[in-house]
């Protein structure tokens, strides 16, 4: 498939890369029908977002159609249409069940790292 992916400070292409699969139970893999951009990818794009390596996929604000879950999700199926926000959080983790979901251990875990420190 066609993505866009990051090479780099300033260096974004459209390349293709293999097509998304479940590794998790908990993953559910999208047709993205539509998208929008987001100030972090400014941030992704400036070169100044920690731990991108050359040929990272890009993209977190979409739309589209369900067309593959894992065992372990129980709220969608193939075919339902979702919106997926800037943050994708686990819901479990120590920081999901304090409500902050942006430092998700699962879904961020170098921020995890950090947090240890």
């Amino acid at each position: 498939m066609k993505a866009l992916t990051w090479h780099g400070k300033g260096d974004i292409r459209c390349d293709s890369v293999p097509d998304p699969k479940i590794e998790d139970g908990r993953d559910a893999i999208i047709k993205v029908t539509a998208c929008a951009i987001c100030g972090s990818d400014l941030h992704i794009y400036g070169g100044i977002i920690p731990g991108m390596e050359h040929g990272d996929v890009l993209g977190h604000e979409t739309m589209g159609e369900v067309v593959e879950v894992g065992a372990g999700v129980g709220n969608l199926k193939v075919g339902d249409r979702v919106v997926v926000p800037f943050t994708i959080s686990c819901g479990e983790c120590f920081f999901c069940t304090r409500g902050f979901y942006s430092g998700c251990e699962r879904s961020n875990p170098d921020r995890a790292k950090a947090a240890k420190l």
